[in-house]
């Protein structure tokens, strides 16, 4: 068997070890545009801050290891260009001497991935204008920090990696901006969470603007980036780093004829095969399922990569091995801001129908009383009618991976808000709580759910509403270190005798630190004929925006 993989990287070249371990007969070529064959690519944002010292760490394999080790050959800087579906022939060019050549195969696996969206602005062709989506574009950002000649940056996009290249630039004493598109950073997070992480990152120094289109870049007389021009403003920089998203690298393929979608994701069954006889696709040049809505998506993450390139090779003659799909699971670090999440959003819970409830529940990550205890939040989102957990987010400066993990697994389960109440997590002060944040979390939910509790997310609260009523029952020393334009202090200890205070026909939130305290002045006025209340979800600990 001959067998061809295109692009290598996480899917090919973890899909390249396997047909060889399982094929030991079979001729295994990996043809890649790339100078690498085999790199960490999630680590590039940590080589350029100098968290990863030297290139060779990231590097996994070199062509040669691949060759003495497994008998692979790697061809590196071979772009393929055309596919001959009929005749089993990809025609390849030598990118170092443009020479085209020609690879047979028996089986094809296209894992090419995906290519930088480089927008038509202005002066984007400008010296120190950089993308990020390779090994070589990382060495050269790093060389341009290093030389010293860098004092202010501005990266475009407010995603995964253009977050985490502000934070890397940050740490190496450069004044960072952050210009997105959309009204959030981080999209396909919650808005409540990306707004928790926004304003993390601006206690650190980074400015983030939001809902800024960027006009163009202008240089100066050397023909490097001078500044950005956003829609709003004109930034000063030394540097601009292009992060407004990935493409998948399918132009080829699409011309052989291979379905794609719109998008230009190559469409595949869950065994990973094309519309074309003998080729597969995995990685981030292909689609996959969505575990809960059932339809293709696009999961470009190095897990989905490493998954799929394994299990691609048990379907190159059978379908041995279908891939269960994707639900959204991500993490991110964000200076010592951690956030994490699965399953589906809420705004894409409720595009698809479902009729939902939400909190958000801060809690320590461990026992309140053990030294080095940090806080978190948990957000939990669930379908009324049948309890289950539909996704879930985690943010915070302690451990968020853990109980990300715990939940994920429970939705991946099919589990209701109930089950996840009733599981039996490890316990100890020095690891956890004695009720974990997802238990308190479901707990939480579940008294929602059973109409004990009304709640408010903090993005939906209106401040500037004369009609509501924000009655803060913290103590007054809390109320005078930070407090929420417009609010009022009854601290609870005071509410039995000031509950007067309060309008009966007006809608009021009631506000604490994490929402213990404000549950018992909710229940406090119920029982005094108050039927127009709610509490501020997550208190004063989830309140992403200013205070007074």
């Amino acid at each position: 068997m001959k067998l061809l993989i295109l692009g290598g990287v996480a899917a090919g070249t973890k899909a390249a070890a396997r047909a060889k371990r399982e094929y030991p007969d079979a001729s295994v070529t990996i043809v890649t545009q790339d100078d690498y064959v085999a790199y960490a690519g999630c680590g590039l944002p940590y080589f350029v801050g100098g968290i990863i010292s030297e290139e060779r760490e990231l590097v996994v394999r070199t062509p040669d290891e691949f060759k003495l080790d497994n008998g692979i050959d790697v061809f590196t800087r071979h772009q393929a260009v055309k596919i001959d579906t009929d005749g089993h022939v990809v025609m390849v060019r030598d990118l170092s001497s443009n020479e085209d050549k020609t690879f047979s195969y028996d089986k094809l696996i296209i894992a090419t991935g995906a290519l930088p969206i480089i927008p038509a602005l202005d002066g984007i062709s400008l010296k120190r204008v950089f993308t990020v989506r390779g090994l070589n574009d990382a060495k050269k950002i790093r060389a341009m920090v290093d030389s010293g000649k860098v004092s202010k940056a501005v990266v475009i996009g407010g995603g995964f990696i253009g977050l985490e290249m502000a934070e890397n630039l940050a740490h190496k004493g450069i004044k960072v901006s952050v210009i997105e598109l959309k009204e959030q950073i981080l999209p396909g997070y919650d808005a409540d969470i990306a707004a928790i992480a926004k304003s993390a990152m601006i206690k650190k120094g980074v400015d983030i603007f939001t809902g800024e289109g960027v006009k163009k870049i202008n240089g100066n007389t050397a023909g490097e980036a001078a500044a950005v021009v956003t829609s709003a403003r004109i930034i000063d920089t030394d540097m601009v780093i292009l992060s407004v998203g990935i493409k998948p690298n399918t132009g080829f393929a699409i011309e052989a004829g291979i379905a794609a979608d719109k998008r230009g994701l190559i469409i595949t069954d869950e065994y990973f095969h094309t519309n074309m006889p003998d080729i597969l696709a995995v990685g981030d040049c292909a689609s996959v399922k969505n575990r809960q809505s059932g339809h293709d998506t696009y999961s470009p993450m190095g897990s989905t990569a490493n998954k799929t390139g394994r299990l691609v090779v048990a379907n190159l003659f059978e379908k041995k091995a279908s891939f269960a799909g994707v639900q959204g699971t991500a993490i991110v670090k964000l200076f010592d801001c951690n956030v994490a999440r699965t399953g589906i959003s809420e705004v894409d819970a409720i595009e698809a129908g479902f009729d939902i409830e939400t909190v958000l529940v801060p809690t320590p990550d461990r026992a309140h009383y053990y030294p080095g205890n940090k806080p978190i939040i948990t957000k939990l989102i669930a379908d009324k009618e049948t309890g289950k957990v539909l996704g879930a987010s985690v943010v915070g400066t302690g451990v968020v991976d853990k109980p990300i993990d715990t939940i994920a697994t429970g939705i991946a389960m099919g589990m209701t808000v109930s089950q996840l109440s009733m599981l039996d997590l490890a316990y100890t002060p020095p690891f956890a709580s004695a009720m974990a944040s997802s238990i308190v979390a479901a707990n939480v939910m579940l008294n929602k759910m059973d109409g004990k509790l009304k709640g408010i997310n903090p993005c939906k609260l209106d401040i500037n509403d004369p009609n509501i009523q924000m009655i803060d029952v913290r103590t007054e020393g809390e109320f005078i270190i930070n407090a929420i334009p417009n609010a009022v202090n009854i601290p609870f200890e005071e509410l039995s005798q000031r509950y007067n205070e309060i309008d009966k026909n007006k809608p009021a939130v009631l506000i604490c630190k994490v929402g213990r305290r404000a549950y018992s002045a909710y229940l406090q006025l119920q029982r005094k004929g108050y039927d127009n209340i709610a509490i501020l979800d997550g208190g004063m600990s989830a309140w992403p925006f200013e205070t007074v």
